[in-house]
Order: structure tokens, then sequence, then C-alpha cells
């Protein structure tokens, strides 16, 4: 495998919403890279302290990116690795911000054809916010445009909540992005280099896959792979590789979407730096293709660039 010899930093924390996540992704990643012999180090980014610093500090060669949310999966810190001549897992500067970007990310999809729920952007300059929502139907899902892991997430189904999930919303990073709610399935894509692992099905408990249910429940069922038809399943992954080729994201992300009733299947997202604690969606689907934590996360560290 690449970088066998190279000093390799496992860069997890950070300053998003995201930083427990990230710590727990990063401390799984690095264990599997030290049991398989490799010359790795955690690297903590904590609130205060400078990244080119605690590079340098380490000799770094290499970063395995287990940062989410922002900074660290919107392109700021692929540019920085990029200006220090340091090799980064997951993909470059402008798929990142992309990516990270859901109102930007809405444009690349629609401009390529990426089927995608309809949506709204809430300024935030905007007078009345709820107002310029009075034609959109309900249920409406309002979140910040720039967070992972559902961070800020609401699904309004009474126009009284509204401005309760604006102001969830701009809490956090980015402007207001308002989306129709698509009800049905909720489907998660595993891409590795470019080609399709595989994909799983989520059935929350809670009304749909958010931080709770990702990180701090038991009763969360995960289907692999996902119950659905053939065709609809091959439509839908076909979707999610589209959706990484449009961004232009390279190693390995992760497309998110729902399936309505007549089986057609709309793009939400596209994580770039999925999440791989032990309940994260992407190892679970290595598994089922076949391929163990830790084969994954060297298959990870050799997308580097």
């Amino acid at each position: 495998m690449p970088f066998k010899t190279h000093r390799i930093a496992v860069l997890m924390g950070g300053l998003s919403a995201e930083r427990e996540v990230s710590l727990n992704t990063g401390a799984g990643v690095l264990g599997a890279l030290q049991a398989r012999g490799y010359d790795v180090v955690g690297i903590d980014w904590a609130p205060g302290t400078s990244l080119p610093r605690l590079l340098e500090a380490e000799h770094v060669e290499v970063v395995w990116n287990a940062l989410h949310g922002t900074p660290g999966e919107d392109g700021s810190v692929q540019g920085l690795c990029a200006c220090m001549g340091i090799p980064c897992t997951g993909s470059g500067i402008l798929a990142s911000a992309l990516a990270m970007d859901k109102v930007a990310s809405k444009r690349i999809f629609e401009s390529h054809g990426v089927p995608t729920p309809a949506w709204r952007l809430i300024e935030a300059d905007v007078a009345d916010p709820v107002a310029a929502l009075a034609d959109f139907p309900l249920p409406i899902v309002i979140k910040p445009s720039n967070e992972g892991s559902s961070v800020g997430v609401s699904i309004v189904e009474d126009r009284a909540q509204l401005a309760d999930a604006i102001a969830l919303a701009r809490r956090y990073h980015g402007p207001v992005l308002a989306e129709t709610f698509i009800a049905g399935t909720e489907v998660f894509v595993g891409i590795l280099d470019g080609a399709v692992l595989g994909s799983v099905e989520v059935r929350p408990s809670t009304k749909f896959y958010d931080y709770e249910a990702k990180y701090k429940r038991t009763d969360t069922r995960y289907l692999l792979p996902p119950e659905l038809p053939a065709d609809v399943l091959a439509r839908v992954e076909a979707h999610a590789l589209a959706a990484y080729r449009a961004l232009g994201c390279t190693g390995h992300a992760r497309p998110d979407l729902r399936i309505d009733a007549a089986g057609n299947g709309y793009v939400l997202e596209v994580n770039t730096l999925p999440g791989m604690t032990a309940t994260s969606l992407m190892p679970k689907i290595a598994a089922k293709a076949g391929m163990d934590y830790a084969t994954l996360c060297e298959r990870i560290l050799a997308s580097a660039r």
C-alpha cells in the first residue's frame, strides 16, 4: 500500500459542531492504521490551536482527514494541505467546497440533471422569512446550507413552527435552505475511488436520520442492501454516482438520497468526509462488500492526493 513509509497524521476534532463525531472517527482510523503498522499520529485540531503548526510539529507527510463540517470538509483544510505540499484524503479543494455548500450543490445537481428536491434559499437579510415561504408546500425541511450530520435540521409540518426552525438553522454555518420533504425511504450510497461500493437503507425510530439517530440511539435499523426493487436501487446508485462526478469528487464519499413511493430517487447532498465511527454508514457498506474496517481505512489512505 502507498504511504507505508510516510509519517501520517489522522486529523480529527476541528472547530465545527461535529467535533465530537470527528474525534470518534479519528480514534477509529488511528487505531486501524496503527494496527496495520503505519507510522501514524493523531492530531486534535482544537479551538485556539494553529493547524499548520500542529502539522509541522509532527513532521507530517500525509493527512488522513477525519474532520467533519466547516472548516475541515469545506475545502479550507484541503487548501492548506495543498499549500504545504501534504497529500490529503478526500476530495480536492473545489469539490469539497461545492459539496459542503448545499446551495452550490443544488445548482450543480440541477445543471447536470441529477434529481434533487425542490428548494428555496432564505437569505439572512430577508425581512420576513416565514412570509417568503408562504407558497412553499408543507412539509418543509429547514436546514443550514453549510453543515453536516443533520445539525440544525428541522422538518416543519405546521407553518407556526417555521420561525423557530429558521432561527435554529441560523445558529449554524451558511444561509438557510428550505427544501421539499420527500416522504419515503432513506438510502445512503458509499462510493470509493469513483465506483459504487454499496448502499444502506436506514430506518430511524425518529422522524428522520438526525444527529440523535446517527450517533446516540441504538434502535436505528440498517438494511444492507436496501429493500428496494433491483431497478430502483440501480437507478438510485446511478444518481449517487452522477452527483459525485458532477461535483468533481475523488476518493471516498457518501451521497444521501430519499426515494418516494413511486421509486423516484432524489439526491439531498454528498458527504465528502463521511463518518467512520462504530455506527457510521461507510464502514457498514464496506463490510457488506467484504471489506473490513482497517482495509477501508487503508484504501482511503491510498487515495490521498
